[in-house]
């Protein structure tokens, strides 16, 4: 199978600063060939413009049924979003259609069911939008299974704090910030409440139409923690309408009171973790030089 991988994920891979990325976007073709040909798969197209962090192709399996195959390179943690998916067992988010993945060809394969991926709840008129998928999300906060595999929110921030800390050191406009959304931290993990299984980047670009269920969640990073930690995420979506509107602060502050009583949960934890999870975003967009989208970003978390 010749492609050219879409350029959003070659872009993203450029900024993960991390080893092995240029070598697996080069073996990317092959592994695509070699699963392709294990799972008598029919491949359709590529996904563009795609995620971030994998390569999604839509297929068909041998008897016709449309599916996704979905590769991931390991740093995504695509072992993890296959446990989770496992878990919920189709409730609320994609369903895994290969089990535990034997005979995939490798790690970071997953089968998938197909959703309608250009038609995102982010289609929706803005209330309606944040209404489902506030929905959805409210499904997938589960008990962790047994023995569970899953990071903690605690460990993820934690080595996010750590990144903070040394752009902080280094960039004295974003030390204030920085410091607000650390202390933040370390109050919201002093007195955590019970843990449930996480989404992990919930968004409304993360929720399709499919045709078991109207909404259906895709793409989770999972995490173990609050529920708060993952709500936060939505609160800052349209973040570019957010800052492009004279009302903008007072907006965002509605948002996070509705937003938490619509799901149970206390506002000054999800205005805490949004702080946190806004700041984090625009101090590593700022890094890996996407200025544009770190400015957003970080007008965004001081009206918090």
């Amino acid at each position: 199978m010749a492609f050219e991988p879409p350029q959003r994920l070659v872009r993203a891979l450029g900024e993960t600063e991390r080893d092995g990325a240029a070598d697996w976007l080069v073996k990317l073709p092959e592994l695509v060939q070699q699963v392709v040909g294990l799972r008598e798969l029919t491949v359709e197209r590529v996904q563009a413009p795609g995620g971030r962090s994998s390569l999604v192709v839509l297929v068909r399996q041998a008897d016709g049924t449309p599916a996704v195959l979905k590769l991931a390179p390991p740093w995504a943690r695509p072992e993890s979003e296959r446990a989770a998916l496992a878990h919920w067992g189709g409730f609320g988010a994609v369903q895994l259609l290969d089990g535990d993945g034997d005979g995939d060809g490798g790690e970071g394969v997953l089968l998938l069911e197909r959703l309608h991926p250009e038609m995102s709840v982010r289609s929706l008129p803005e209330a309606k939008a944040l209404l489902e998928a506030a929905g959805t999300l409210r499904r997938l906060w589960v008990e962790p299974p047994a023995g569970q595999v899953f990071e903690s929110v605690a460990e993820r921030t934690g080595r996010q704090a750590e990144a903070m800390r040394t752009s902080a050191a280094a960039d004295a406009e974003v030390a204030p910030l920085v410091d607000a959304a650390l202390a933040a931290r370390e109050e919201l993990l002093a007195s955590a409440p019970q843990a449930r299984l996480l989404h992990g980047t919930f968004r409304q670009s993360k929720v399709l139409a499919g045709e078991r269920m109207p909404w259906l969640a895709v793409g989770p990073d999972p995490v173990v923690g609050e529920c708060a930690f993952d709500l936060a995420r939505l609160v800052r979506d349209r973040v570019e309408d957010l800052i492009a509107s004279p009302s903008g602060a007072s907006i965002t502050r509605r948002r996070v009171k509705r937003l938490a009583e619509s799901l149970e949960l206390d506002q000054e934890r999800l205005r805490g973790w949004t702080l946190f999870r806004a700041v984090e975003s625009g101090v590593r967009a700022r890094r890996v030089g996407r200025p544009q989208d770190a400015e957003l970003l970080l007008e965004f978390a001081g009206w918090l």
